[in-house]
């Protein structure tokens, strides 16, 4: 038997940015798997909330992920149909979407192009690493918006637009030395846990074609870092 989330009353199923019949777009906070774990216990997700707050879902709902610990805008279809249309939107890269991000250190430059080629480590999964041979190449554009100093040293929060969809992106672009070689603060896989209570990344921007009407949609979640 699935176990039977529980929020408290200022914690909803769902933060519902904007739904009508075909779609939803959900802010999705840190700590949310996007779809059921195969474990039993890792079930509640927002693939699992959907159909609670919108009964009529039906289908495979997820156009797209994030991981469990970034937060931040999804876009799901609420029927097979709708879902996959946002998935070829998905595919053909015509989805614009950029993340807000606090690093550990200070980023040398403003702005610029990351390009790494990086594969799961199938003995350490689902940790990425760099591969110039068998990776496939991940491209994200980056632009400081503010550096800052903490008691634990200096921080530079950026603006992130991947212009692919690679797993750990972002996270495998920040903290590599070919990359920004600055950890996203509280990442615990690519840097150190203890650098922020939670992943600072967020999904702040999603940009897309209604799969009915056509109209361009953009949809903005205020960062809560």
């Amino acid at each position: 038997m699935h176990p039977d989330p529980q929020p408290t009353p200022d914690e909803p199923l769902l933060v519902v940015v904007y739904a009508d019949d075909a779609i939803a777009v959900v802010d999705k906070p840190s700590g949310l798997l996007s779809c059921p774990g195969r474990d039993p216990s890792l079930w509640d997700s927002v693939q699992g909330r959907v159909p609670r707050v919108f009964p009529a879902a039906t289908g495979s709902i997820l156009a797209h992920r994030l991981d469990q610990p970034t937060s931040g805008l999804m876009v799901v279809g609420l029927s097979p149909a709708i879902h996959r249309a946002l998935r070829l939107q998905f595919e053909a890269r015509t989805v614009q979407k950029d993340y807000e991000a606090v690093l550990v250190g200070d980023v040398v430059g403003d702005a610029g192009t990351i390009e790494l080629p990086f594969r799961l480590d199938v003995d350490n999964r689902p940790h990425q690493i760099y591969d110039l041979v068998h990776g496939k190449v991940g491209i994200t554009t980056w632009r400081v918006v503010e550096r800052f100093e903490t008691p634990a040293g200096p921080r530079t929060r950026v603006v992130f637009e991947p212009l692919t969809g690679r797993t750990h992106q972002l996270r495998v672009h920040s903290a590599h030395p070919l990359g920004l070689g600055c950890p996203i603060a509280g990442d615990n896989l690519y840097g150190d846990p203890t650098t922020a209570p939670r992943l600072l990344l967020h999904a702040r921007t999603l940009s897309f074609h209604h799969p009915v009407s056509g109209e361009p949609l953009t949809f903005v979640a205020s960062t809560p870092f």
